[in-house]
């Protein structure tokens, strides 16, 4: 009879030591700032969700844009439409995702394995949806969004072959104890 295989757990393995520390703390900040911009918007929500349609208005009238129009009537209508039940649900549903950037950038700055493959699938996640939109309607800023959003994820994806790479050609170095 054979001998049953454990694995060992390492915990340098897993913390990713070939990584450029600059590589992974710049996605590190663009994910703490995506974050950040989400509470800061969801606080500027929250407090001034009572003035939502005198801002849209002022909104529209400082961008030149005529409140009968299209784009206008949208703004106003959603202004008019915010009620405190879906001011707190927007609250929540921004607490989360900014909660999600927030650990995941912790991870990258800290070097963890498990927020590179966090971001690598978070990331390709929402790849779909902003190809669709520059399909739409290709705009200056969400071809940026794009563009640095597939530039994440194919970093992320080059450092996690590389790294599966280098462990299936380091000799005897499997994490898998011999008996």
């Amino acid at each position: 009879m054979g001998t049953l295989q454990q694995p060992i757990y390492h915990p340098e393995t897993s913390l990713d030591q070939r990584t450029s520390t600059a590589g992974l703390r710049a996605v590190a900040s663009f994910e703490a700032f995506k974050g950040a911009l989400v509470i800061l918007l969801g606080l500027f929500l929250l407090f001034y969700h009572s003035d939502a349609e005198d801002f849209a208005q002022d909104l529209l009238d400082h961008l030149h844009i005529d409140a009968d129009r299209r784009l206008g009537q949208m703004l106003m209508h959603a202004a008019s439409q915010i009620t405190d039940a879906r001011i707190w649900t927007i609250a929540a549903a921004a607490l989360t995702y900014a909660t999600v950037r927030f650990v995941e950038a912790w991870g990258l700055w800290h070097r963890r394995v498990w927020a590179e493959w966090f971001a690598l699938l978070s990331g390709a996640m929402y790849l779909p949806w902003e190809v669709l939109k520059v399909a739409q309607k290709a705009t200056p800023e969400r071809i940026g969004v794009l563009a640095i959003n597939v530039l994440i994820v194919l970093y992320m994806l080059y450092i996690r072959i590389r790294e599966r790479a280098c462990v299936e050609h380091m000799p005897g170095e499997s994490g898998v104890q011999r008996a």
